[in-house]
């Protein structure tokens, strides 16, 4: 109970966000099947699934670009509630109408709206609490996440093969259930304004070029470029995985894969509160450095045990665990060295720069895994994978030097 007592005595519109995230989470069925529904039930290759997903993440740069800018000028809240209300419509219609490349679109759209808002999303959490409780503020954020995903992966897998359209209406009905609470019980927020040290970063500096503000911060645009890379290898969980689990259990795959993506939610419950709590101290570039290694660890593991079930559980929660240290590297990283009238707008960078390497990943891997095989993709994997930790284990020494003020306890 002490591990979950930390989440205590934040303001009130932090544990709204909090319900609104359990809630949108329970009703996640889509996009971690999105490989499935591709290759399963509209029965497209490897290779073309691969190009389709690029397309689609390319579609999300001006998504990440046009959310940032209108975090940092409009209302946040009534930001995420016209992009909700965007996505809501998109699940219900394709509940109603047959799989068809329309229902992709719609999907993709529905995901361009929730990539539009995530700038909002995060930069209201940050205006919400001060520097010293903002790990806890996201990593409240991150565990409601979680909580209501923990079973949503292994109900879409078994409504798969027969019930798509029921997926399709539990997410669109979860998505509105999350929009009414925010729209009906978050006020208009005032940003909370500092005075520390630790703070001094993130005075506002008026309507200066975010490209001055990023050129100042080079630790960031490293941080941003180790984030990218780690995403590049993370996107697999959601790609590769889900293919080779298909290719090795025919049928049985999608239900494996759900069951297994479920055991990623139930480990980030868990682990999400203890690593917050016993990693504390730890500064945000050695969480991402640790969080690169266990990932790396986990699909490790996964590769060597193909085929003997039991082991993808175990490879999942230490990949999870790896997980968990990096997302709780990434936001509070960037409110903590950035101006905050220029969040949304970092934010949107952070999220495109992990965007395009995502998609690049996926292309480039997906056809190397069409031609050349599995051993062969998942070499290209780990060589981004060996990149970003690189990049992490630069940025450990670069940040103490740049930062100074937030090593001072």
């Amino acid at each position: 109970m002490n591990i979950f007592s930390q989440y205590r005595n934040l303001r009130k519109e932090n544990y709204i966000l909090f319900f609104g995230r359990i809630v949108t989470s329970m009703g996640a069925m889509i996009w971690p099947m999105l490989t499935l529904i591709l290759s399963r039930k509209m029965g497209m290759s490897a290779g073309l699934i691969g190009i389709l997903m690029a397309l689609g993440t390319a579609g999300m740069f001006p998504a990440n670009i046009l959310g940032g800018k209108i975090a940092d000028k409009y209302e946040k809240k009534m930001n995420i509630v016209y992009c909700d209300l965007v996505s809501v419509t998109a699940y219900i219609v394709c509940a109603l109408i047959p799989l068809s490349m329309i229902s992709v679109v719609l999907m993709f759209l529905a995901a361009f709206c929730q990539t539009m808002e995530q700038p909002s999303y995060s930069a209201l959490i940050a205006d919400l609490t001060e520097t010293k409780d903002r790990e806890r503020a996201y990593s409240l954020s991150y565990l409601g996440g979680n909580l209501g995903f923990v079973l949503s992966p292994t109900i879409a897998g078994i409504l798969l093969e027969n019930h798509l359209p029921l997926c399709f209406l539990i997410s669109g009905i979860s998505i509105g259930c999350s929009t009414a609470l925010i729209f009906f019980l978050i006020g208009k927020i005032v940003p909370v304004r500092e005075e520390s040290e630790e703070a001094s970063y993130q005075i506002e500096r008026g309507n200066e070029s975010i490209f001055i503000i990023m050129k100042e911060n080079p630790a960031v645009m490293l941080f941003i470029l180790t984030m990218g890379l780690y995403f590049g290898v993370y996107v697999h969980t959601n790609y590769l995985m889900p293919l080779e689990m298909s290719q090795i259990h025919g049928a049985n795959g999608s239900v494996i894969y759900g069951s297994v993506f479920s055991m990623n939610c139930i480990g980030v419950v868990f682990f999400t509160p203890l690593v917050t709590r016993l990693a504390k101290k730890l500064k945000e570039p050695a969480k991402t450095f640790t969080g690169i290694v266990l990932m790396l660890t986990g699909l490790g593991i996964f590769l060597e045990c193909r085929g003997f079930i039991p082991a993808y559980y175990i490879s999942m929660l230490i990949f999870t665990l790896g997980e968990v240290f990096s997302v709780l590297a990434d936001n509070p990283f960037l409110t903590r060295r950035v101006p905050a009238g220029h969040r949304g707008r970092v934010y949107g960078i952070n999220a495109v720069v992990q965007t395009v390497f995502s998609g690049v990943s996926q292309l480039a891997i997906g056809q190397v895994f069409e031609r050349c095989g599995s051993f062969a993709a998942w070499t290209g994997v780990y060589l981004i994978g060996a990149l970003s930790l690189a990049a992490a284990a630069v940025l450990i020494r670069m940040d103490r030097r740049v930062y100074p003020k937030l090593y001072l306890n």
